[in-house]
């Protein structure tokens, strides 16, 4: 243990007189409140306070203790700065001041007025006033104040369940586990999560002890669940009474050997006391060999909440309304890499969007200029003050490709996620070749004879797949709207069409090895309704995409998503960030949606045939978000702009030109089918695979 020594040979000696090497307090094996007390300011500045509750009222006056109106006793206001909470939590015996500053700055006032005084010749006061006294009832109706707030608060509590979601008991009822942090490489600390793995021993408050003033002891982690961990206190064995889950990420956890360092005192749980004489030797025992966090863990932590991406700048993101264009909008919040954007055109900034920093769906300004894409121009000409462009640096790069020779080409037949209806994989064609790489696709059956509705997916992208890809991974393919043969089939379809097929060597074949495995839980962004973070399960893996299932959803309402999506974090990435999520929907919730008054629908581009999102009361908000091809806002589609028909869409009209070569076609078709023979990678469709591709060229 010469680790410990040294330790304990930096510790100062004031600390050293009354703790060990590991923070736990010489003589009596015990830890009381009159040894972290003292009679005087001076004598307790070493001594840990709890933070007074945010929610008490401020009351700027002398304050005493009061009998408040319910009969309750023990409320006390700081002389110093008037702050209002429980005696218990105050500083020192008398309970006079809130903290070891106020209590100084009262000393030093004090003595300021008593000199003030000898100087005028009035006799010396025993105490001096620092704050002028208010009356009684005053503090009276601060205290009434407090007490509605606190039922006001308790009445709302159906409403902010979201807010309450704990995912502890959870994970433990549905006995799951999560998906781990390092399948999160956009997430913080996915890239340095490192060996954090259950028995890794840490340092957390004991809330098992009967103190006013905080206290730690060691915790081992049981269960990981992505950010939050199930732990139990050392010292309790196989007795899990007493085990609790905490996110690893927050402020109060931190390594074994930080309350040494930092003059904290460690203290057995109260339940525990007993089984041991002498706590030092059983740590001791214990710790030898075992893992603990990395020292610089805390400040890699907030390392990672750093974001790039400020408020007031500018960037091109999609159109929610027309997929097929892209607007300025401006940053507006940021919340763990997710950016609320303001499109430039709205007055009160209540037309946003939400999305990652990483996501593919925003870019620099000029970005649409550079590769041909369409772009709606704002009528806002001049940069207000403390706008400023995104620099190009801070958004996602792209696979370089070489469109030189064969490409893309205007016409070919692909599968694609539609972006508007996620659960789906749908019969799709290349509608137009942009610049470095990019592609604009419709989905067939669906478009706008305008374009408006085509959306703009990399070559590389993994939501574009080759022809095949369905049949083979035994995946539900969408036939175009309309089509009457079925079940469809892909070599017909090509003949009535008179169209060929994507090539699959132009599409992307890595696969990583991702680390998700079937049943894990995560927490995920609902993408027909971007503001949203869901608790969601992975229910299907092929090879890098994976299916996501929203608790208490209908499995219609699943979405398919890359295994590197920006969209999914790991359990406790939420209360990490501060984000709001989204609890799972209980069947009576959306029974609910049946009692609500019908709302006037917008103007409806395609009718669907599919379900609407049924909506529960304080959940999500009104919008068609199910099986209805809808906007990312959620919306349906209104009615698109008048754009100019970009060219000729397929299938072309039969000219006799197109007559004359119809058998030559074919052949040529047929051909090109043949000589791609799909077939089974050598992963399982259903594992995470990391071979090179799931579709292979056969000799």
């Amino acid at each position: 243990m010469e680790d410990t020594r040294d330790l304990a040979e930096r510790t100062p000696r004031s600390e050293r007189k009354r703790s060990n090497s590991f923070g736990m307090f010489d003589g009596d094996e015990t830890y009381s409140e009159e040894s972290t007390s003292s009679s005087s300011s001076e004598e307790s500045e070493d001594e840990v306070v709890p933070s007074i509750p945010a929610s008490l009222p401020i009351i700027k006056n002398n304050g005493q203790v009061y009998t408040y109106p319910d009969g309750k006793a023990g409320m006390a206001t700081c002389e110093m700065c008037g702050m209002v909470g429980v005696r218990d939590a105050f500083y020192s015996k008398t309970k006079r001041f809130c903290s070891v500053s106020c209590s100084r700055s009262y000393s030093s006032n004090s003595k300021k007025a008593s000199i003030l005084a000898r100087l005028q010749g009035k006799p010396p006061t025993k105490k001096a006033k620092v704050l002028q006294k208010q009356p009684l009832m005053a503090k009276l109706a601060a205290y009434a104040q407090y007490q509605a707030s606190q039922q006001n608060q308790a009445k709302s509590k159906a409403v902010d369940a979201a807010e309450s979601f704990d995912w502890g008991p959870y994970i433990c009822s549905n006995n799951t586990v999560g998906a781990p942090v390092s399948c999160f490489k956009h997430a913080p600390m996915g890239t340095c999560w490192g060996d954090i793995v259950e028995g890794v021993r840490i340092e957390v408050p004991n809330s098992d002890i009967n103190l006013s003033s905080k206290v730690y002891w060691i915790a081992e982690i049981i269960k990981l669940a992505g950010f939050n961990a199930l732990l139990r206190y050392e010292g309790f064995d196989n007795d899990s009474s007493k085990d609790f889950w905490s996110n690893l990420c927050v402020p109060e956890v931190h390594p074994v050997g930080w309350c040494a360092s930092s003059g904290k005192p460690l203290v057995p749980p109260k339940s525990i006391q007993h089984k041991y004489s002498n706590w030092k030797v059983f740590l001791v025992k214990r710790l030898t060999g075992a893992k603990t966090l990395p020292p610089n863990f805390n400040d890699k932590v907030h390392e990672n909440l750093q974001f790039p991406f400020k408020k007031l700048m500018r960037v091109e993101v999609v159109d929610k309304n027309y997929l097929c264009r892209t607007r300025v909008a401006l940053v507006e919040q940021v919340i763990g890499g997710r950016l609320r954007l303001a499109y430039e055109e709205s007055q009160d900034g209540s037309d946003d969007f939400w999305c990652h920093m990483y996501s593919p769906l925003i870019h620099n300004i000029g970005w649409s200029r550079s590769i041909g894409h369409r772009f709606k121009r704002s009528d806002t000409t001049r940069k207000t003050e403390g706008q400023m462009d995104a620099p190009a640096h801070l958004f996602q790069k792209v696979k370089d490709v070489d469109q030189n020779t064969d490409w893309f080409k205007d016409g070919m037949k692909l599968e694609a996620i539609d972006p508007l209806n996620l659960s789906a994989i749908c019969v799709a064609t290349v509608k137009k070749v942009l610049a470095d790489g990019y592609l604009m696709i419709g989905v067939d059956g669906s478009e706008a004879v305008d374009g408006s509705d085509w959306f703009c997916y990399h070559s590389t992208s993994p939501s574009i797949f080759p022809v095949g890809f369905c049949e083979i991974n035994n995946i539900e393919l969408m036939p175009p709207r309309g089509y009457t043969k079925l079940p469809f089939k892909w070599f017909d379809y090509l003949r009535e069409t008179g169209s060929s097929a994507a090539p699959v060597r132009l599409f992307n074949k890595e696969v990583p090895s991702h680390g998700f495995r079937i049943g894990m839980k995560l927490e995920a962004v609902d993408l027909m309704e971007p503001r949203l973070v869901c608790v969601a399960t992975v229910t299907r893996i092929v090879h890098r995409l994976l299916r996501i299932h929203f608790d208490g959803w209908e499995d219609e309402y699943d979405q398919w998503v890359d295994c590197e999506s920006p969209d999914l974090y790991p359990v406790g990435w939420c209360q990490l960030t501060g984000y709001q999520l989204q609890p799972p929907a209980s069947q009576s919730n959306r029974d609910l949606t049946h009692c609500l008054p019908k709302q006037k629908k917008k103007a409806q581009q395609y009718k669907s045939q599919k379900k609407k999102r049924k909506i529960p009361v304080g959940r999500r908000p009104f919008s068609q978000a199910g099986r209805r091809r809808s906007s990312f806002s959620g919306d349906e589609e209104q009615s698109p702009p008048p754009y100019p028909t970009p060219g000729p869409t397929w299938p072309r009209p039969r000219t006799h030109l197109h007559q004359t070569h119809k058998s030559e076609s074919l052949l040529r078709m047929k051909e090109e089918v043949d000589e791609f023979a799909f077939s089974q990678g050598t992963s399982d469709q259903e594992s995470n695979g990391s071979g090179s591709y799931y579709i292979k060229q056969e000799p």
